[in-house]
């Protein structure tokens, strides 16, 4: 029966076949040990030299790292294993010899691994955070689907820029200037007009200098968008969303979360409310823990956010920033024109913001008068602005980085282990 390591547990006591690629092996006297492993997970390869031909055990002694292999064999309960079981091989049919694998089961450095992330990713560690990525992926579709949301693609290329020209990589589009995406939220919100709740899952890209552990150059975002929905209502979804792929996680990762050695009595404690805390008493609290420099009116770096968040075990919004701080598009508070209704959700454990969200300016006019403020071009946002002369409603939504969130739940230190081929500053290799 041909299977996958993920499938054994429907054949114990039964003959199956893999294919599987060696992960690392160990051999003592009369008896091989291959770790093996074929994408949907890793599993041991036991080989007995009184229970095969000699030419097999032979093989298995000989074997080299990332080989490639058929192996047939009987699957085994194993109590011991993390996984739960093993396979008690009878016949290897080698595929392809690997010679010299570079990553070896010895410590490399970081250049090393990244100038190798093409094969790093292979490894168990690797393979482990993936799966946690796609988990939270399928179940940010599971909730949005579940939840009334239609998905939208905003596009890519863009003729103007939602949160300013600092941070984008502009081309050529024929014979206009054309830019990267840093964010799809304003052609969400055409979307949630038309379609009234909606959400893109989509790459983003910021030119920003920034080497922290925190920073991607490209990196994908959740964006979702409402019509009809206010500020009370926008920090209610994120805490509902954010809550569903973490106990998403908890549920059909936890193989995954033991080989990163993740604590997860700390995701156990993620769910809805979230507490919230104001901008103004986020500045309070820094001073009391020793922040003195920070005046009202500067935003916060990451260790502002670590020390607030230290303050929480769960994810905090902090909200109503200063106008100052933010984009052309937030919606002032009606009660205190100087701060905005937006909120950054900050993830415990020092992972900073996860979420970035607010209420959208719906009136034509504040709106016109907050572009020309902020210096842009009122006819590259023509199109904008229409969405509030023609039907405007009160409407909100935020964006989730998917990166960092995969860091945070994972446990991760940094992000360019959460994405497949991370684009640094400093690397576009491989």
């Amino acid at each position: 029966m041909k299977t996958t390591i993920a499938q054994v547990y429907k054949y114990v006591e039964q003959e199956v076949r893999i294919g599987v690629w060696v992960a690392n092996k160990r051999s003592s006297g009369k008896i091989a040990f291959l770790q093996l492993r074929d994408g949907t997970g890793f599993i041991q390869g036991v080989i007995t030299k009184a229970e095969v031909p000699e030419e097999v055990f032979q093989t298995a002694k000989s074997i080299t790292q990332e080989s490639s292999l058929y192996v047939t064999g009987v699957v085994h309960k194993d109590e011991r294993s993390p996984f739960g079981y093993e396979l008690h091989v009878k016949e290897i049919e080698v595929i392809h010899h690997s010679i010299d694998y570079p990553i070896t089961p010895k410590e490399h450095g970081t250049e090393f691994l990244m100038d190798h992330r093409h094969l790093w990713l292979r490894s168990k560690r690797q393979h482990a955070v993936m799966k946690i990525r796609n988990e939270i992926i399928r179940a940010t579709y599971e909730f949005f689907n579940q939840n009334g949301f239609v998905k939208v693609d905003p596009p890519i290329l863009t003729g103007s820029a939602p949160e300013g020209t600092t941070e984008l990589f502009a081309t050529k589009y024929f014979d206009e200037d054309a830019y990267l995406s840093q964010s799809g939220q304003l052609y969400m919100e055409a979307a949630a007009m038309a379609l009234g709740k909606v959400f893109s899952f989509g790459p983003t890209f910021r030119a920003e200098k920034s080497k922290t552990r925190r920073h991607l150059i490209e990196f994908w975002m959740i964006e979702p968008e409402m019509a009809f929905c206010e500020f009370d209502e926008n920090l209610m979804v994120q805490e509902n969303y954010v809550s569903f792929i973490v106990q998403s996680v908890l549920k059909n990762c936890h193989l995954e979360l033991i080989t990163l050695g993740r604590d997860t009595s700390k995701l156990e404690q993620i769910t809805a409310p979230f507490p919230r805390i104001t901008y103004d008493d986020a500045i309070t609290l820094l001073h009391e823990k020793g922040f003195d420099d920070i005046q009202w009116g500067d935003d916060f770096g990451a260790p502002h956010e670590t020390a607030i968040a230290e303050s929480f075990e769960k994810p905090v919004f902090i909200t109503h920033y200063p106008t100052s701080l933010k984009p052309f598009y937030m919606q002032p508070d009606p009660n205190r024109a100087e701060v905005v209704l937006c909120a950054d959700l900050i993830a415990p454990e020092g992972y900073g913001e996860i979420i970035g969200g607010s209420q959208r300016v719906h009136d034509t006019e504040l709106l016109k008068k907050r572009l020309e403020e902020h210096q842009l071009n009122l006819d590259a946002y023509k199109w904008y602005l229409e969405l509030r002369q023609y039907g405007s409603v009160p409407h909100s939504g935020f964006g989730l980085g998917l990166e960092r969130t995969v860091a945070w739940i994972s446990g991760v230190e940094h992000v360019r282990e959460t994405i497949p081929f991370p684009r640094l500053l400093n690397r576009l290799y491989p």
